[in-house]
């Protein structure tokens, strides 16, 4: 098993339940991600381009592997639809041995 620091959580946010569903396929059926959490959609408020936005958006949570991370991190921006996609990745500090285990035999090629 990897040690938990080798276990990330990524966040990012679709603009739609539709992409949010797809995002979470491409990624499952790449090896890139063990688990993916479709939540509900929240509203997001930004800053962008010099005004105030406001959208709804459905995030994802997503595990996998600090070796897999560069590889998952391009997934995501290949097929997200926004300029510039949120993005953020970090270590676990503790979790289920079982689980993370799982997340790591799941996430490496040919452990599954």
């Amino acid at each position: 098993m990897e040690p938990v620091e080798a276990i990330w959580m990524v966040m990012t946010t679709l603009p739609d339940e539709a992409g949010a569903r797809h995002m979470a396929h491409v990624l499952l059926e790449a090896g890139l991600a063990a688990c993916v959490n479709r939540l509900a959609p929240c509203e997001s408020e930004y800053r962008w381009q010099g005004a105030i936005e406001q959208a709804t958006e459905w995030p994802l949570l997503i595990k996998t592997t600090a070796a897999r991370y560069p590889a998952l991190e391009a997934a995501i921006r290949a097929a997200h639809p926004y300029e510039v996609p949120e993005i953020v990745a970090w270590p676990l500090a503790a979790g289920h041995a079982p689980y993370l285990a799982w997340v790591s035999a799941e996430t490496t090629p040919g452990g599954r």
